[in-house]
């Protein structure tokens, strides 16, 4: 191909993501090193199973059914794993000696966040296999997104809900592990680390991870990769700023960093209800929808790749421009009310390549041809 005609492919191109070139330095400190098979992409790269019932959710009450939240559970992980039963499914992934975390998301309070119904159900089949309450964790980023959720009524006694920091300041970093790190300067911002969770590195021998199915204004769409990632690590909101993101390689990258790639071993995505524009919240219902599925994996890369599609689809539907949309007519800097008003308006350049991106580092299968998608009907 000329040069000619390369520069004009690349202006017919408005959706591609960012060229390599302009992608920030990372460095990435840990001394631990990966499992023989680490927890992503797991033993089932490219394989989603897709449970479906129209009984899931009330949509005008917006709660969900627990006995078919259950059920929806049991057929997932069965058909997943190839397993009979629900406790053969889970006794692939955990042991009696496990602890246990799981990865919850509490951004979208009041109306989007990780189900009662199917964590509490999580943390059943864990006790079921022997695994004591004291070496379960529900775990959060923020003790404030914690406290409105307020999983403790839903869950036995004894299950430990914890966050690494009060709201998103940092006052106090001991939630943190100073070993482990993904260093980069973004925007010429103070601090350059984004350190993981003491709780991941330091306690956990498995994780969870139970993220939602919504939008997001730097992403694109925020998933298994963004929840597990941006879930586990300190100073994360510095890879967006004044309309530009650095999330296309960032998300990937610390989902990456040992331990927390090869402890991630199941991944269950909540699309019981979703959010199909100003994302990561849901303070309102007017941008809620209910695709009543849930998703399963151990493949990341492979769900949010479905992901994508599945928002960009309920965007398309209500007239929105699509999240692989990058020209600046919809961008309106920093103006988070225009875009709550508005599903035309960005804020930041959206970058949903990142899951692509994370295809790259070996965190899972992105390439639709690949990925098998097994359908299931409660």
């Amino acid at each position: 191909m000329d040069r000619r005609s390369f520069v004009r492919l690349l202006a017919a191109a408005p959706l591609a993501p960012a060229l390599p070139e302009a992608l920030p330095r990372l460095k990435v400190v840990s001394a631990y090193a990966p499992a023989a098979v680490p927890g992503m992409p797991g033993p089932y790269p490219g394989h989603v199973v897709s449970v479906k019932s129209e009984k899931s959710v009330d949509t005008t009450s917006n709660a969900a059914n627990d006995s078919v939240v259950r059920e929806m559970m049991a057929r997932g992980l069965c058909a997943l794993t190839g397993t009979a039963t629900a406790p053969e499914a889970w006794r692939r992934f955990f042991a009696p000696s496990d602890i246990v975390g799981i990865k919850v998301n509490c951004g979208g309070h009041p109306n989007v966040v990780s189900s009662y119904e199917i964590v509490a159900e999580a943390v059943r089949q864990l006790m079921a296999l022997g695994i004591p309450t004291k070496q379960i964790y529900v775990y959060e980023r923020f003790q404030n997104q914690l406290d409105e959720v307020d999983y403790a009524p839903h869950l036995p006694e004894g299950v430990t809900i914890v966050a690494a920091e009060t709201a998103n300041r940092r006052a106090d970093n001991r939630g943190y592990d100073p070993a482990v790190y993904v260093e980069a300067d973004l925007f010429g911002e103070e601090d350059t680390r984004s350190n993981m969770m003491r709780l991941v590195s330091q306690r956990l021998t498995k994780i969870i991870n139970i993220p939602n199915v919504k939008d997001h204004g730097a992403t694109g769409a925020t998933g298994c990769l963004k929840n597990i990632a941006y879930g586990s690590f300190s100073n994360v909101a510095r890879t967006h700023h004044r309309g530009k993101s650095h999330t296309y390689s960032f998300v990937g990258t610390l989902a990456s960093v040992e331990p927390l790639r090869s402890r991630t071993v199941l991944q269950i995505m909540d699309g019981l209800r979703g959010v199909w524009h100003a994302g990561p919240f849901a303070r309102t219902r007017r941008y809620v929808f209910y695709p009543k599925r849930i998703l399963f994996g151990t493949d990341p890369v492979a769900i949010d790749r479905l992901l994508l599609d599945i928002i960009d689809d309920e965007r398309k539907a209500h007239g929105a421009i699509s999240i692989y949309d990058r020209s600046p007519q919809y961008l309106k800097v920093d103006d988070g009310a225009a875009r709550d008003a508005d599903p035309n308006v960005n804020i930041i350049i959206r970058e949903p390549g990142h899951v692509e991106y994370a295809a790259k580092l070996g965190l899972g299968v992105a390439d639709l041809a690949r990925i098998q998608v097994q359908d299931v009907a409660v």
